[in-house]
């Protein structure tokens, strides 16, 4: 009787172990490789410049890519011109680092856009996107809306270029990110709220 019991409680045993087992494993985290499931891929486009020139997203492959979302139109982005133009002016020595400007705006006066670039001394390229296949591939919502590419062709940070100083101090967002990449380390804040006007599609 007594090696009866023995067994009883050994099996008992052995089945209340299996079970905690199986409940470790169920309550695990993902797996790291599981955990990279965020990474985005950057949609390829090929775009012409104000000047006719052709630039894709292919040409740019092992660079680090900064895309701004542009109107001139937009008051917003006007008031953050004077940010964004001193922020290229910062990596704009790195021949790793490509900054673009896309204009998904539906209608727009080539000429006029032409000129108030140069009036503004915006020398960074700007890409026209009148049909606003790329802005919408990208899902650009703001002008301006920021999007770092790293090196594999990763969306590395997408949102706003700065704070606004909503916070106890300025953060531009794009810079912080760009120092980060080219440090060799990850962007510690990859995903902001953009903020600005919003980029007129063509509907």
């Amino acid at each position: 009787m007594k090696r009866m019991w023995h067994h009883l409680f050994s099996a008992a045993v052995v089945f209340s172990i299996t079970c905690v087992g199986l409940a470790d494993d169920k309550d695990k985290p993902p797996k790291e490789k599981e955990a990279k499931s965020d990474v985005k891929k950057a949609p390829d486009f090929t775009l012409k410049d104000l000047d006719g020139k052709t630039h894709a997203l292919k040409d740019y492959k092992g660079k680090w890519v900064v895309l701004e979302w542009a109107n001139k139109d937009c008051p917003v982005w006007r008031a953050r011109l004077k940010e964004l133009k001193s922020t290229a002016a910062k990596f704009k020595d790195n021949k790793d680092v490509v900054w673009l400007l896309i204009d998904s705006t539906y209608a727009m006066v080539e000429e006029d856009n032409k000129k108030y670039m140069k009036e503004n001394e915006v020398t960074r390229p700007v890409l026209i996107d009148r049909d606003g296949n790329v802005g919408e591939a990208y899902d650009a919502r703001t002008t301006p809306h920021m999007f770092i590419i790293d090196k594999e062709g990763n969306i590395a940070y997408d949102g706003a270029i700065d704070n606004q100083k909503k916070e106890k101090e300025f953060v531009n967002y794009v810079s912080k990110a760009m120092d980060e990449l080219l440090a060799g380390k990850p962007v510690s804040t990859p995903k902001t709220n953009p903020y600005g006007c919003s980029v007129k599609y063509k509907r």
